[in-house]
């Protein structure tokens, strides 16, 4: 980790976040949305391996505690952070972190490429996610939810489908990084961002 700095989101909370690869390639950075609100301890591992090709952000998602909670807020967190990491940043979500991203990007936060791993819940409209999105399952995953990521990127306009063999939901961050970097890679190629 290179740097832990604060953001402050449009209702004035601060969000914390950390910047993985400051000196990393050229190109866009990963904003990584981790699954469990609160903390980002979990996607640590997956932000440094990620780190060696391209700037990564991984930030501290709010508590979902209280009756108060709005998915809004979320995506108005997810923005400040995007804004931090500047142009053309893609984003990357596990669980319920792949399902706030899509979400998000359905409500038309500037993402250039949503990549997700067994989310759970879709939220919002699918049509209207218009970025580049990678769903990716493991294979050693239980059948429903495999056959659930294969639907969910038939529904998205320019998703495709990868399945990562011998991988569970807790997927290994060895096997992901590399398949996630090279997908940011091509899609910031074909947008001519690299």
């Amino acid at each position: 980790m290179d740097e832990v700095k604060t953001v402050v989101s449009r209702d004035g909370t601060p969000i914390a976040y950390a910047r993985y690869g400051t000196g990393a390639a050229d190109g866009p950075a990963v904003v990584l949305v981790g699954g469990v609100p609160g903390t980002d301890a979990g996607e640590g591992p997956l932000a440094r391996l990620l780190a060696r090709s391209c700037p990564v952000f991984l930030y501290d998602r709010r508590e979902h505690g209280g009756s108060g909670y709005a998915v809004e807020r979320e995506f108005e967190d997810l923005a400040a952070v995007l804004a931090e990491a500047g142009p053309g940043a893609a984003v990357h979500g596990n669980g319920a972190g792949g399902a706030l991203a899509l979400a998000a990007a359905a409500a038309g936060l500037p993402v250039a490429a949503v990549s997700v791993f067994e989310p759970y819940e879709v939220l919002g409209s699918l049509p209207e996610v218009h970025a580049r999105v990678l769903v990716v399952d493991g294979g050693a995953s239980p059948a429903p939810v495999r056959r659930a990521a294969r639907e969910l990127s038939a529904l998205l306009p320019r998703a495709r489908h990868r399945t990562l063999t011998g991988q569970t939901h807790e997927v290994a961050p060895h096997v992901l990084a590399p398949v996630l970097a090279e997908f940011v890679a091509e899609v910031a190629e074909s947008a001519g961002t690299v």
